[in-house]
């Protein structure tokens, strides 16, 4: 099995496993056919962002333990729906992204210039 690709063509770096993130809870924003909202950018959270995303309908604050899923505080990273991410960005409040861990699928939904546009640099 080849491994996965990010957005630069590497190979696709973990997001985050404090909170384990990633459609299949391993820390990476991999996608497959059972992933239909295509979780593959690798966001880091913001209070902006995290209001935003509460009044479209998705909160990311509260903790939901029956999905695993603890809730998130600004600073957490985070795979993200990449058109999540696009309407946020169209709407000016798209939290900054890892560029090594969003996975080459996200290029679909945006270009390379707008995650550059809004990356931050991995730990």
């Amino acid at each position: 099995m080849a491994s996965e690709k990010n957005v630069l063509g590497g190979e696709l770096q973990c997001c985050c496993t404090n909170p384990m993130t990633g459609f299949y809870r391993d820390g990476h924003c991999k996608t497959g056919a059972e992933d239909r909202g295509v979780h593959v950018v690798c966001a880091q959270m913001t209070e902006a962002f995290l209001s935003y995303t509460k009044a479209q309908g998705n909160d990311l604050s509260t903790p939901m333990p029956m999905y695993q899923f603890p809730g998130l505080k600004p600073g957490d990273r985070w795979c993200l729906c990449a058109a999540r991410w696009r309407e946020a960005l169209d709407d000016g409040l798209a939290p900054p992204v890892v560029l090594e861990a969003c996975q080459e699928s996200a290029l679909k939904h945006v270009t390379l210039e707008q995650l550059q546009a809004n990356a931050i640099t991995q730990d």
